[in-house]
């Protein structure tokens, strides 16, 4: 965008799934793509009023199967190229790798937590205001080597994420294990066995006043105030209910149903209907 400028465009265009519309009072708004499966509005909630409003996504009304036909019928050298499932801005090598290239390797203990001790973890509190309710929901749980039992090692928490089960490198177990949560401090690895590990699960998360990010500034909410939408904490999430809860802390995002390894420091976007009107950093 700031290129586009220095050249006197009038617009940039880009290759995204998604949809630019412009509503009755002339405010950008962002949409998902007319193909679900492609759709990348997740990816571009950051968007503000002023990039979005100057941005073209020529693509974003076009099935990807009709964009290869676009484009063997101009004779690109792309229309059969496959899908691509990397980062792009970091070449042709798998994150994994690219993660042990850039960040030293460091021995850690890997703890399983059992569901007896994840049971007292979970165990509901007393709540004197609506403020500690939506502390409690969105609060991650704590965890200390004492939880659990340590049944192997890794070379870095810093290379996993919640809700993980390649890598760890563990057999013997009845089910799969999965990290549950990691600790970089103390380098750490928390799991549980099996998907339904009631440690992978919580009802909400917080965002920091100053990483509130509306993409519709028109519907930004005041202290105090509620808004139902539909969001999600990850791409290709399919989109689920929940209620923002806006406080003068920040937003608590409340989901109607108990989402899986919501992780510090990742994008949840909400939206009306297809409409994406704004994010926030997980906290």
């Amino acid at each position: 965008m700031k290129v586009a400028r220095e050249l006197n465009a009038d617009c940039l265009a880009t290759g995204h799934y998604v949809q630019r519309k412009i509503g009755k009072n002339g405010e950008a708004q962002l949409h998902k793509a007319i193909d679900d499966n492609k759709d990348q509005s997740y990816f571009l909630c950051q968007l503000s009023q002023g990039q979005l409003a100057k941005t073209l996504f020529p693509i974003g009304e076009i099935l990807k199967p009709d964009v290869r036909k676009i484009a063997a019928q101009q004779d690109l050298i792309t229309a059969d190229k496959r899908d691509s499932q990397g980062l792009c801005f970091i070449g042709k090598v798998r994150l994994p790798e690219f993660l042990q290239q850039q960040l030293a390797p460091k021995e850690g203990a890997i703890i399983e937590v059992s569901l007896e001790n994840q049971k007292y973890k979970n165990t509901p509190a007393s709540f004197t205001s609506e403020t500690e309710r939506l502390q409690y929901l969105s609060t991650k749980i704590t965890y200390s080597i004492e939880d659990g039992k340590k049944v192997g090692t890794h070379q870095g928490a810093h290379y996993f994420t919640n809700g993980q089960r390649k890598g760890l490198a563990v057999g013997g177990t009845k089910e799969p294990l999965f990290v549950i949560a990691t600790d970089v401090d103390e380098n750490v690895i928390y799991t549980g066995q099996g998907k339904d590990h009631p440690g992978l699960y919580r009802r909400g998360l917080f965002v920091k006043q100053d990483e509130i990010h509306w993409i519709r500034e028109d519907l930004a909410l005041n202290n105090g105030d509620t808004l139902c939408v539909m969001a999600r904490i990850r791409y290709r999430q399919k989109l689920e209910k929940a209620t923002l809860h806006k406080t003068a802390l920040g937003m608590y995002v409340i989901f109607d149903a108990l989402q899986s390894a919501i992780t510090q420091g990742q994008f949840v976007a909400w939206y009306d209907a297809d409409e994406c009107l704004g994010s926030g950093v997980i906290s």
